[in-house]
């Protein structure tokens, strides 16, 4: 059974952090205190949504990198915040949370420092290359009660909600396929630079459709790799994948290139159920179409053109975080379910789960 039909979308599930909730206490209106570690990541960017949000206060950024901070230097979403080194964030009196975007491979080490240190993460995508390390991190952010609301950019697209509404009351019926692509055509400096990770355009862009092909389908029984490189760069980027994830009713292929003209035209996201079929394309701006087998509430029988509200990544994502931690609602994502994402994420890419 996929995990929309049992609960209202986006409400957790096993491990849903409600006992977080309770322990944030009554509502508070004072500003979140928040800093950042790191600005390698390619959505580091999104400090801008948390400094002009009413629910934060951004005190401090961390780049050890001389580098990069030379470049953040000249971007808006940096300008005008001081810097420190990750100690000093940590000891910031009365900071609540971290946004935590290093590079890829430097992403679990801060987390995990920063659990260490008891603050909630936002942590972004994908959570390294280990499996163990990151599932000792949500283990540890468990028992203090923390929230690690991963870095997925979809999760609060409108219509990824509306489709998960429409799953949640069955008009779908049960999903046997689910398509996903993610794709785009990669520079020849960027396309090094990924090289570096042997989980190539799956482990980089195809986490944020396995995201939600996890959320319609739940853990797939078996995930079957097709990693290839098809460009004529000898750069060693696998920049051509494909995975297969079955289920015992379901099958679902999810994939993801670094050569795809146009491809953000061609993002999408299928599910196909019994009753209906839920076609996003493309996933930004979000544009969709359903087709169900009857007349459901305002919607006709067959396929029709679907009204999707516009959009701006990662708003909903600082909302959602600030109402958790003021103990106004439990996350939406529990550990259970970004722990199979990584997982699957890691076997799509032909990586190792032990």
């Amino acid at each position: 059974m996929h995990s929309f039909s049992r609960r209202t979308f986006l409400a957790g599930s096993t491990l849903a952090l409600t006992d977080m909730a309770r322990a944030a206490g009554p509502t508070k209106r004072t500003k979140i205190k928040i800093g950042q570690i790191g600005v390698g990541h390619a959505h580091a960017g999104k400090l801008a949504v948390y400094r002009r949000s009413p629910d934060y206060e951004v005190v401090g950024l961390v780049e050890p990198d001389d580098d990069l901070r030379l470049r953040a230097a000249n971007q808006a979403a940096f300008q005008g915040l001081p810097w420190m080194t990750p100690e000093q964030l940590l000891n910031v009196p009365g900071l609540e949370a971290v946004l935590v975007e290093t590079r890829v491979r430097d992403l679990l080490p801060a987390a995990e420092t920063c659990v260490a240190a008891g603050k909630h993460v936002h942590l972004d995508k994908p959570a390294g290359e280990s499996l163990p390390r990151y599932r000792r991190i949500l283990q540890a952010a468990a028992k203090q009660k923390l929230l690690v609301q991963m870095g997925y950019m979809l999760r609060y697209n409108p219509a990824v909600v509306l489709l998960g509404e429409l799953l949640a009351r069955g008009w779908l019926g049960e999903p046997f396929e689910v398509s996903a692509i993610m794709s785009k055509v990669v520079a020849p400096d960027v396309r090094r630079e990924l090289a570096n990770y042997p989980g190539g355009m799956m482990f980089e862009l195809g986490c944020h459709v396995i995201d939600l092909v996890i959320a319609v389908l739940g853990k797939p029984e078996r995930v079957t790799p097709f990693p290839r490189h098809t460009s004529r760069l000898d750069d060693g980027l696998m920049d051509n994948m494909l995975a297969v994830l079955e289920y015992p009713k379901a099958t679902a292929t999810v994939r993801a290139s670094a050569l795809e003209v146009d491809g953000f035209a061609r993002r999408q996201l299928t599910v196909c159920g019994s009753e209906g079929t839920f076609h996003i394309q493309p996933l930004e701006p979000p544009a969709a179409r359903v087709a169900f087998s009857q007349a459901r509430g305002d919607y006709r029988a067959g396929y029709q053109e679907v009204r999707v509200a516009k959009y701006e990544r990662y708003v909903a994502d600082a909302s959602d975080m600030a109402a958790i931690l003021r103990g106004e609602k439990q996350a939406d994502f529990s550990y259970d379910h970004d722990l199979s994402v990584q997982e699957t994420v890691l076997r799509a890419s032909n990586l190792p789960v032990t």
